[in-house]
């Protein structure tokens, strides 16, 4: 008689043996025929105000996140309780609990951080501090972290030394994201980071596949944004798409159907996190803007 012992052992011995390494890890680009997959996201930024002042709780917001139909929602670190303290697992297993049963992802999560800091003890505090939530992250299932590089540079400072502290900072975190299984994703801020070029020379020098970009639309404010967004577009792992965003310093409503073109023409898959910013209830912006996101999309197929 045959036993599930002696089955599986039949089966395997059956299998190749094998003894090549894993492929790559370059993710697939997506083609006409097999567009990317994207599914939307809500950066809770954009529930700033009614967070802050106590007008919405984060488990409300998740709520009126899920009877929009988003697949995902994007909490920043500071809208927990005693931010940049640790909440306690149990509140944090209880929203990623909620989360799940609302039917939501957890797209992400990011945290305050400045890298500039020339004073050596400052810097390994802000390294501490984004270490710290690296495991938060991991606890909340977060795939990915979002970080600044730091504030705008200074008079006097020189930019390569700084652009060196913000590397190695940048290296430590990503290789202790690396053994925690959570990505550490750069973000654009119009700070030291103003261009597409700042971003790519810090990813180069870094060197890692698990320090990847937060594409930020609305922080270019130098000559044409979406020429640096198409250049940044392949290694992005998630996005802010804005309601606005700067030509040559100017603000201008975007153009959602370029920003659509470019995410698919770069092969994107995953979540877009939408953003709304400025004067307004989020909870009448937000569906206003979703809309105006999932037409762009339906246009682009």
């Amino acid at each position: 008689m045959t036993t599930r012992r002696t089955f599986l052992k039949t089966a395997a011995a059956g299998l190749p043996l094998i003894t090549t390494p894993l492929a790559s890890t370059t993710l697939p680009i997506a083609n006409e025929t097999k567009p990317g997959h994207i599914k939307l996201s809500c950066n809770l930024y954009s529930f700033n105000e009614p967070l802050t002042t106590g007008q919405m709780t984060l488990e409300q917001v998740l709520a009126f996140c899920a009877d929009l139909g988003f697949d995902a929602v994007d909490p920043t670190a500071y809208y927990f309780p005693n931010y940049p303290t640790l909440p306690a697992d149990n509140y944090v297993y209880d929203i990623k609990r909620m989360a799940f049963r609302l039917g939501l992802d957890i797209s992400g999560t990011g945290v305050r951080n400045d890298f500039t800091l020339p004073d050596p003890a400052q810097r390994k505090a802000q390294i501490d501090l984004v270490k710290n939530w690296i495991g938060f992250a991991a606890r909340f299932g977060a795939p990915n972290l979002r970080v600044f590089s730091g504030k705008t540079l200074t008079a006097g400072q020189n930019r390569d030394a700084v652009t060196n502290r913000v590397a190695d900072a940048l290296r430590e975190c990503t290789d202790y994201g690396a053994r925690h299984g959570v990505m550490i994703a750069l973000q654009n801020h119009a700070d030291f980071i103003e261009t597409a070029d700042h971003v790519l020379q810090l990813l180069t020098m870094v060197g890692s596949e698990w320090l990847t970009v937060n594409l930020d639309i609305g922080s270019f404010r130098i000559g044409d944004p979406y020429a640096q967004i198409a250049r940044l577009a392949p290694h992005a792992a998630t996005w802010q798409i804005k309601e606005n965003l700067y030509v040559d310093g100017k603000e201008v409503e975007t153009d959602l159907n370029k920003i659509v073109r470019i995410v698919r023409e770069s092969g994107y898959r995953g979540y877009l996190p939408i953003e709304t910013l400025g004067k307004g209830d989020p909870r009448v912006k937000v569906p206003v803007f979703l809309d105006k996101v999932r037409k762009a999309l339906a246009v682009a197929g």
